[in-house]
């Protein structure tokens, strides 16, 4: 394979996936093919029993500088549509899910960094959500999502202006969750996974939902606490003084 070449890059290690995006011709801008293979990859990363998390991240020093704007003239082409159901599949994963960002995150980058259920960032890494410099309306779901992470005010301010911010400001609003030295991101991030992967897949997997709205699934959510297991084994493990050994997972149907 031409390494050049426009692509998403897909490995499993250690009990996580790692998804990297590679466009290096162009700061990791998705491409329609990209965005159209995005939620292809994290079906079969779903189905994987090996995966227990995924960390979203960039080749190279940037994470992703945004939309091919090129892609915006392609005849018949919608990526604004594939946009959307790329970073819908991604909020979706029914496992935890972390973007390790360093560099530019722009645009279609920061929708995807949005869309993981948390985001580390290395010092130096700039964040941007840009529409307005192309008169492109942001999509009602990306908003949403936006204004839950950051709050009204700072939305807006990304959205009606387009200018970047750093981490300092990142951090303090929200859109990132920690920020770290440039070359102490990745074993701060694998560090995380392995703590995660040490817990309870039950928790973090009703934990997305509710924070979700999804009120609704309330008493699935009991029901599984009581029929799955995990619940009696974490508090014998407690009691025992022994780790835990968890073993719910979420049925490939489930959702």
């Amino acid at each position: 394979m031409d390494r050049t070449e426009p692509r998403l890059e897909h490995t499993v290690a250690d009990g996580f996936a790692t998804v990297v995006i590679s466009n290096p011709a162009k700061r990791n801008a998705m491409t329609a093919a990209m965005w159209e293979a995005l939620p292809v990859v994290l079906d079969k990363l779903a189905a994987d029993p090996s995966v227990g998390a995924l960390v979203l991240t960039g080749a190279g020093d940037t994470f992703c500088a945004g939309a091919d704007i090129s892609s915006l003239r392609a005849p018949g082409s919608d990526p604004q549509s594939l946009a959307v159901a790329a970073e819908e599949a991604l909020a979706a994963f029914p496992l935890p899910t972390l973007a390790a960002v360093r560099g530019y995150c722009v645009g279609g980058g920061s929708q995807l960094a949005a869309a993981c259920d948390l985001r580390f960032a290395a010092e130096g890494a700039l964040f941007g959500v840009t529409p307005a410099k192309l008169g492109v309306v942001y999509p009602a779901s990306s908003t949403r999502r936006l204004v839950a992470l950051t709050g009204p005010a700072t939305a807006k301010h990304l959205l009606f202006s387009g200018e970047l911010i750093g981490t300092e400001r990142a951090l303090r609003t929200g859109l990132v969750d920690e920020v770290l030295p440039a070359d102490g991101l990745d074993e701060r991030v694998a560090a995380y996974v392995r703590t995660l992967l040490s817990r309870a897949r039950l928790t973090p997997a009703a934990a997305t939902e509710c924070a979700a709205g999804r009120e609704d699934r309330d008493e699935h959510w009991a029901g599984q606490a009581r029929s799955g297991g995990d619940t009696a084994e974490g508090v014998a493990a407690f009691l025992e003084r022994r780790a835990p050994r968890f073993t719910w997972r979420a049925a490939p149907t489930e959702g």
